[in-house]
C-alpha cells in the first residue's frame, strides 16, 4: 500500500476512533411502561446513574437466571460494573415508583435499540417483608415468574408488551423483567420499582 494511502487509512481510523468510543457497542432495549430504572435514569430523570444514563438499554448479563445469572446484590445491574447505580436501593425511596394495585393486569412495555432472537421474557416480584434499603437477592424474589412470554427464537416486535395479573403485594417492590436472548449466553435485566400502597 502506498506510504500516502497508508497515512489516509490511519487518519480516518484515527478520527472515527472517539464516536465509535462513545456509541454504544451493544445497545439493545429497555423496559419504558413502567419506566425501568436505566429508563429513568436515560431519560435523566434520575440523576447520579453513572454510564447507564448514556446507555440504558444495555444492561445485559449472562443468562440462566434464577440457577446462574448476576451474583446476589448485582442482578439490577446484571453483574456488571458499568451499571453499579442500579443496585443502589438509594435509601429504599430514592427511585421513582409506579403505583399500581394486587390483582391489577400490569402492562410491560419494551423498546428495542437492537432486536435480538428471543428465548423469553420473564418477569418476578419481591416478596412482602423484604429490605427495601438492601439489593435484591434470590432469597427476596419470588422466583416464580408471574409474567412468562416465550418466542421461541423469534425476534420481538418493536415495541412489545407483554401483560399480567400482579400478585398480591403491599408497599414498594421490585420487578425485575429478565429478557433471556437465543443465540448468546447473555440475558438483560431491568429492575422496575412498583408500589402496591
Amino acid at each position: 500500500m502506498p506510504r500516502k494511502t497508508s497515512i489516509a487509512v490511519a487518519a480516518a481510523v484515527t478520527a472515527g476512533l472517539p464516536l465509535a468510543l462513545t456509541v454504544p457497542a451493544w445497545s439493545h432495549g429497555y423496559s419504558t411502561a413502567p419506566p425501568s430504572r436505566s429508563y429513568l435514569c436515560g431519560q435523566g430523570k434520575v440523576q447520579n446513574c453513572g454510564q447507564v444514563q448514556w446507555d440504558p438499554d444495555g444492561v445485559e448479563g449472562p443468562k440462566g437466571f434464577p440457577a446462574r445469572g448476576p451474583a446476589d446484590g448485582k442482578i439490577c445491574a446484571a453483574a456488571d460494573g458499568r451499571w453499579a447505580p442500579l443496585d443502589d436501593q438509594r435509601g429504599g425511596t430514592g427511585w421513582p415508583a409506579t403505583k399500581v394495585t394486587a390483582g391489577q393486569n400490569l402492562s410491560i412495555s419494551w423498546r428495542f435499540t437492537a432486536p435480538h432472537s428471543t428465548t423469553s421474557f420473564r418477569y418476578f416480584l419481591t416478596k412482602d417483608g423484604w429490605d427495601t434499603t438492601r439489593p435484591i437477592t434470590r432469597d427476596t424474589l419470588d422466583l416464580a415468574p408471574f409474567i412468562t412470554a416465550n418466542l421461541g427464537g423469534r425476534q420481538p416486535s418493536n415495541p412489545t408488551v407483554h401483560s399480567g395479573a400482579l400478585p398480591q403485594r403491599q408497599g414498594r417492590h421490585i420487578l425485575l423483567a429478565v429478557w433471556d436472548i437465543a443465540d448468546t449466553g447473555n440475558a438483560f435485566y431491568q429492575c422496575i420499582d412498583v408500589d402496591f400502597g
